[in-house]
């Protein structure tokens, strides 16, 4: 069974995740900021990280800095998401620090979500 970390503030759309993820037979871990998706991935042991972009304490961006800058966390792949759609620049940026994929919210359908995860899995 594969662990994700979900990593989103709006707990409305987090428990919709969990539980699409929690379906399609994934171990899932939430967190609803940037400090305690740090905590929980220190913690434990995931095979992917669904990472907001925009979260209260910690921006996504520090949350991926922290994990690529250890070299016990560099290799778990990180996907960004986000509702606002920061174009190309963000898309880049997260690929330039490590992330391996970047999803507009409102473009993909639950399902497709977790497809694209399922992709990056190891």
């Amino acid at each position: 069974m594969s662990k994700i970390l979900i990593v989103e503030d709006d707990p409305v759309l987090s428990k919709m995740y969990a539980k699409k993820f929690e379906k399609d037979g994934f171990d899932v871990t939430s967190a609803y900021d940037g400090q305690e998706a740090v905590d929980k991935i220190n913690g434990n042991k995931f095979d992917v990280v669904l990472l907001d972009i925009m979260l209260p304490k910690l921006d996504g961006f520090a949350v991926l800095k922290n994990i690529k800058e250890n070299s016990k966390f560099k290799d778990l792949p990180v996907i960004l998401s986000t509702n606002l759609g920061g174009g190309e620049q963000d898309k880049t940026k997260g690929e330039q620090m490590g992330a391996v994929d970047y999803l507009v919210k409102s473009d993909f359908t639950p399902s497709e979500i977790v497809e694209k995860v399922k992709a990056h899995i190891k």
